[in-house]
């Protein structure tokens, strides 16, 4: 029986996998179909950012009052400068990517060496920051009341300048026992968060000085935060006020609705966490520079594709900046 298989003109045009799509290699291809479904991720992450900003845009924290700390500064106000500092780390670091790539074009391997290197520093620097605003963030600075609602009120002076609860919160002597199986309810545990004060100090500090006032978290017209005269002031945090906050987690936020502190978590950590894994994939790609792996195959691809996954996610923090941090 004849098996000989007999080619129409059609099949001998079919891509037999020897041509190249794009003329980019098969690795080059699958870093580009990641990219694509990952910025796919990062754009619904932000349209519901942006949704939920919208939304409830009179109650939405303004950034410029949230990050104001910078590292070793204490009490010195610079809104958004260290997020910029972050920013330009970062954004310098892909610039040090792209010299490292066309190093390897040239091979020149102790230029993509060093490059490679100072590409390593910066992504270091940028997760080292982000972990640090994370905790500062987390820790607060001012604190504030929520109330029963679950609305927030924060503290001003008569000129318009936050007050810590610290400064004023009065020191009422109790007598508390941490909650054990032993000598409570079994099914009950401690409070999630333990405040500094509770709220009946916060309140009696309130009371005894005249020249506090409160601030709610919905906006006027003009889009400026509403603050309440002494008389409403002292209503809303004797009948209505419930709880001290402190920082912010995935249930309290003391800068405003928790919504806000949920996304700056999740957004926010999602990129960080595709830095820090650009940044052992570096460290790796680093070392096998290092003992000359890419030298001996006369090819630097490696570098070229780590280096597209690196620009991916300096150009997602643009985005995250823009969006999260400045409008």
């Amino acid at each position: 029986m004849d098996t000989t298989v007999v080619k129409t003109g059609a099949e001998e045009k079919t891509w037999d996998g020897g041509n190249k799509p794009l003329r980019a290699s098969y690795g080059k291809m699958m870093m580009w179909f990641f990219i694509v479904s990952d910025a796919l991720t990062f754009s619904g992450f932000l349209a519901s950012y942006g949704f939920s900003r919208f939304k409830f845009v009179d109650a939405w924290p303004i950034a410029d009052q949230v990050f104001t700390h910078f590292p070793f500064l204490h009490g010195v106000d610079a809104p958004m400068y260290y997020v910029a500092f972050m920013t330009f780390v970062l954004i310098f670091s892909s610039v040090t990517m792209v010299l490292a790539v066309d190093a390897g074009h040239k091979m020149e391997q102790k230029k993509v060496i060093f490059y490679m290197f100072l590409t390593i520093i910066g992504g270091l620097i940028f997760v080292g920051s982000q972990a640090w605003e994370w905790a500062t963030f987390i820790k607060g600075d001012y604190g504030a009341v929520e109330t029963k609602g679950g609305k927030i009120v924060q503290f001003l002076d008569t000129e318009g300048e936050r007050v810590a609860i610290r400064d004023f919160a009065l020191h009422i002597p109790t007598e508390r026992i941490e909650h054990e199986k032993k000598n409570g309810l079994w099914f009950q545990s401690e409070p999630d968060t333990v405040t500094s004060f509770s709220f009946e100090e916060v309140k009696a500090g309130f009371l005894a000085n005249e020249d506090l006032l409160v601030r709610i978290q919905y906006k006027d017209e003009n889009g400026h935060p509403i603050v309440l005269s002494r008389e409403a002031s002292i209503a809303k945090i004797v009948n209505d006020g419930k709880l001290v906050v402190e920082g912010a987690n995935l249930r309290h936020n003391e800068y405003g609705t928790p919504l806000f502190a949920d996304f700056f978590f999740f957004i926010t950590g999602f990129h960080g966490f595709h830095v820090f894994s650009g940044v052992v994939i570096n460290i790796i790609i680093f070392f096998n520079v290092v003992i000359g792996t890419y030298q001996r195959r006369g090819s630097y691809e490696m570098v070229e594709k780590v280096g597209l996954y690196w620009h991916f996610v300096d150009l997602v923090w643009v985005f995250v900046f823009t969006f999260f941090y400045l409008v």
